[in-house]
């Protein structure tokens, strides 16, 4: 078990070792203490010992003959590995717009038509801005964020000039300003050491 390391492995691997079951005994005894030293503050917990004495079951494979004083449940190896986490799959047709904004357009295309539709559709087009500005400079425009809603909607959703009025004089996010936080910090440190 990781959580113990190395030196705690060793000492169970040498207590399978000793022949004299009083001696084996003392040396479990002996193991469990250094094991509930290095989590002192899980020592209030009330079957902490139980969970103690099944950890230095389980990493002696259950061979350690000795007398626990409570029983010992075994840990099945196979439950003790979670599960792969299944990751979404699928291209990204616009990766500076990531998964959530061509998934937001569908259900804007499924809405019927009226205010809030209207509002959805201008807020997706704000933060399709957002994410142009901070992942393309470069192909930045309005134009470009009307073209790419009304492709990844086939063409029902569509955006007008004032619907991007949006404007931001840096990249949005605040990354702009930990910058200027950063060298300001810079410049006070500098002032401080000179004098």
């Amino acid at each position: 078990m990781p959580e113990y390391g190395r030196a705690v492995q060793d000492m169970v691997d040498h207590a399978l070792t000793i022949e004299d079951r009083q001696e084996r005994q003392r040396c479990a005894n002996s193991i469990i203490g250094i094991m509930a030293g290095m989590f002192p503050s899980q020592k209030e917990q009330p079957d902490f010992q139980v969970k103690l004495w099944d950890h230095l079951a389980y990493m002696s494979d259950y061979r350690l003959d000795i007398d626990y004083p409570y029983e010992i449940t075994r840990i099945d190896k196979d439950k003790q590995r979670p599960q792969m986490v299944a990751y979404p799959k699928g291209n990204i047709r616009f990766r500076h717009y990531g998964r959530m904004v061509p998934d937001m357009i569908r259900v804007a295309v499924d809405m019927e038509d009226g205010p809030e539709r209207r509002q959805l559709v201008r807020l997706l087009a704000v933060q399709m801005k957002k994410d142009l500005l901070t992942w393309n400079r470069e192909l930045y425009s309005d134009r470009k964020v009307a073209d790419d809603l009304a492709y990844l909607s086939g063409g029902r959703l569509n955006v007008s000039d004032g619907d991007l009025d949006v404007t931001f004089a840096q990249a949005p996010g605040g990354q702009q300003a930990g910058v200027q936080n950063r060298r300001n910090r810079n410049r006070q440190g500098k002032n401080r050491r000179r004098f």
